[in-house]
């Protein structure tokens, strides 16, 4: 297994047609009470483990820095504790509040999102772990604390152009969740990234209070660690607009880097209600070398 054979294998699993499909039945379950509707998606991903989650060329985060720290305690599930940590290999180690923008193809959703992170160390296994406070997007999404999800930012933009620019502009209905960013690439160069956030905080992603239950509902991505060994440092002369509001307020911090990854990342998500800790990089390669892609079976089938 290489990663063009991993990448290969991942795009295989995602169906347009069965997504639709999936995107039908949400009409239908999201009547249903949450309670109901968590019973049927932990059932199904009994049967499917693991889904393929391909995220889109320029994938893009905002990091802000943090200036009062003891603030983030109460936003985080139980078993965790704010961290500080680096963006880059090498760089300097802060408080961060991150805004991810991507577009993404999975085999039961499909579309544009923007997520509201925290980092945070989880106390039991001493890894760096990435808080998922709030999203919002345009397509269906799930978590534990509300279901299955409409579409709350119907409209969404999020594109690249011709002359090197990429904007994110969203918002749901209510307007009290939002997140703009445009920045040109002219200057960004690759860099490599601090391997503690990127590659071990991708395999401990948990969901804070306002979006999830107490204990966090883990989860982990299972990838080629080389998916997030480096990336583009956006000069901050380049961006032309950073703002984002989510439902715990805004983000409240100075931006302090911009980076995006000029390339789609394929991996395998932990499926709702799925646990998987792997604890080390090695574990973590390991774990992917053994992937069978012919024995995976696609969630909602």
């Amino acid at each position: 297994m290489n990663i063009l054979e991993y990448a290969k294998g991942v795009e295989r699993l995602v169906d347009p047609m069965e997504v639709g499909k999936v995107h039908h039945l949400q009409t239908k379950m999201r009547h249903l009470p949450v309670f109901l509707q968590r019973k049927i998606v932990l059932s199904s991903a009994k049967k499917a483990d693991k889904m393929p989650f391909v995220v889109e060329p320029y994938c893009s985060f905002m990091f802000y820095e943090l200036k009062e720290p003891e603030k983030i305690q109460q936003y985080l599930p139980d078993g965790f504790a704010p961290a500080k940590i680096a963006v880059f290999e090498g760089g300097p180690e802060k408080y961060y509040g991150i805004v991810s923008m991507f577009r993404i193809h999975t085999s039961v959703f499909w579309g544009a999102r923007a997520e509201f992170y925290l980092v945070a160390e989880n106390t039991k296994t001493g890894l760096f772990s990435w808080i998922m406070m709030d999203y919002i997007s345009d397509t269906i999404s799930y978590d534990e604390k509300h279901g299955l999800k409409s579409p709350d930012a119907k409209g969404a933009v999020m594109t690249t152009t011709c002359e090197g620019d990429f904007v994110c502009d969203m918002e749901n209905a209510s307007k009290d969740k939002f997140v703009k960013c445009e920045f040109n690439l002219e200057g960004a160069r690759m860099k490599p990234l601090c391997e503690r956030l990127w590659i071990e905080g991708n395999t401990s992603i948990a969901y804070g209070r306002s979006s999830g239950e107490a204990d966090g509902d883990l989860f982990s991505l299972t990838f080629f660690p080389e998916e997030m060994k480096q990336a583009l440092e956006i000069p901050l002369s380049k961006v032309r607009a950073a703002d984002a509001l989510c439902g715990v307020g805004k983000i409240g911090g100075v931006l302090e880097r911009v980076v995006s990854f000029p390339y789609a990342q394929h991996m395998l998500s932990d499926s709702p209600g799925q646990r998987t800790h792997y604890g080390s990089e090695e574990k973590l390669r390991a774990a992917v070398m053994k992937v069978d892609f012919k024995k995976i079976k696609k969630l909602g089938k």
